[in-house]
């Protein structure tokens, strides 16, 4: 009975860490980007923070960022669909095991942080 409990107990302590992986994964994911220029290092792209009206889509600020073919990158960018415009920057390294971080900021009292680790398999 008491290796059951340690099992258990050891089958948690591993799902934790995956599951708190696989949600900062997934709060990773970012909106469509739009290439401005491609090469064969990489490419810069912007992604729009836009809303759908009935007949128009509004824009609301963009990111601006820097991706490499090896997955790494950095960008900067602006939310205006607050009161007081966002700003953010960040980045992440490339590779099988790649880790990302970007900050935010309002200026008062809006900040906050994100990281994350992504596993390619």
């Amino acid at each position: 009975m008491s290796k059951s409990i340690i099992a258990r107990l050891g089958l948690s302590g591993l799902l934790v860490p995956l599951g708190m992986a696989c949600y900062a994964s997934a709060l990773a994911q970012d909106a469509p980007k739009v290439p401005i220029q491609t090469d064969d290092k990489g490419s810069v792209y912007v992604a729009p923070n836009v809303s759908s009206t009935e007949t128009s889509m509004d824009a609301k600020g963009a990111t601006v960022g820097v991706q490499q073919k090896d997955g790494s990158g950095v960008y900067t960018g602006m939310d205006t669909s607050t009161p007081r415009p966002t700003y953010s920057v960040g980045g992440s390294t490339g590779g099988n095991t790649s880790f990302s971080a970007g900050v935010n900021s309002d200026g008062k009292e809006n900040k906050g942080m994100k990281a994350g680790i992504t596993i390619k398999y």
